[in-house]
């Protein structure tokens, strides 16, 4: 089997993406920023010297041998056209069968993401993509709003009365690995859901059950939760992608199970009970 490089290698999706390849029998070279990142890969990935924004040159060389590429967009990064178009340009020029991208739930219907502008770029210089769409994060809560959990059992989220399907993130890298070790997925784009539709007091009650604690839902406005992330010193661009994400939640966009992980991996999707109680350590208050 020939080798996927994967960007993101050491993140919330691109590990478990690199886990789920090594387990398929894939051989993986990781794109890593540090030696940091190099020692947090798994045994038996390869790691390279990848940044995003690299001269074509590197680029070209981290991708040399590689027939595939996992592609995702750094948060960090809003100019996709600078750093992620010459990447996809990289994997033409070496005829890579397949490039599959972490993209958006949503991102057909809204130009304004960069996500929608890599679809459309791969579309436009005809790639053998694969597109993975998927719903909110089961993550998010131990990072967007884990302060808030650990510190006053909160879960303070501007989300009113809306039902998420959240997906957890190792399921996506599940999904990723299955979509890229065999064959039919060329030029297909899947939304990927949890197999449950939750309110966030559903959410909270979870929680409590999971970690032995009260964890309340709280619904702040959205003013106020965004002002409680200038205090933190959020900056702007950051608070503005939230403002945007948790209206769609409100309009219940997020709302929708569908059984794509189970149809594409054979196995369901991970539930929020089971994400939590794996995650538990992740919630604990911090002395």
């Amino acid at each position: 089997m020939s080798a996927v490089f994967v960007t993101g290698a050491t993140g919330t999706v691109g590990l478990p993406t690199v886990n789920g390849l090594l387990e398929r029998g894939a051989d993986v070279v990781a794109g890593v920023r540090s030696e940091a990142d190099a020692e947090a890969l798994p045994a038996g990935a390869q790691s390279r010297p990848f940044e995003f924004g690299a001269p074509a040159g590197d680029i070209d060389a981290a991708l040399d041998g590689c027939t595939a590429l996992f592609l995702m967009r750094p948060p960090a990064i809003a100019d996709v056209e600078t750093f992620l178009f010459p990447v996809i340009d990289a994997a033409m020029r070496r005829g890579m069968e397949q490039i599959v991208f972490l993209s958006l739930q949503g991102v057909q219907g809204n130009r304004s993401t960069p996500h929608h502008a890599v679809e459309a770029y791969l579309r436009q210089v005809k790639a053998p993509y694969t597109m993975l769409r998927p719903n909110f994060f089961m993550q998010n809560l131990e990072t967007a709003y884990v302060s808030a959990i650990r510190e006053r059992g909160e879960l303070f989220v501007p989300a009113g009365r809306s039902r998420t399907a959240f997906i957890d993130a190792r399921d996506i890298g599940r999904v990723a690995a299955a979509v890229l070790t065999e064959p039919g997925h060329v030029r297909k784009a899947y939304t990927l859901s949890g197999e449950q539709s939750l309110t966030y007091k559903k959410v909270a009650q979870i929680m409590s059950e999971e970690l032995g604690r009260p964890i309340t839902y709280r619904r702040p406005s959205e003013a106020e939760f965004l002002d409680g992330l200038r205090k933190q010193g959020l900056p702007e661009d950051y608070i503005a992608v939230q403002k945007m994400i948790h209206r769609v939640v409100r309009m219940n966009v997020s709302a929708f199970p569908n059984r794509r992980v189970r149809a594409l991996t054979g196995q369901p999707a991970t539930t929020m009970a089971q994400y939590v109680r794996d995650r538990a350590d992740a919630f604990a208050p911090r002395d």
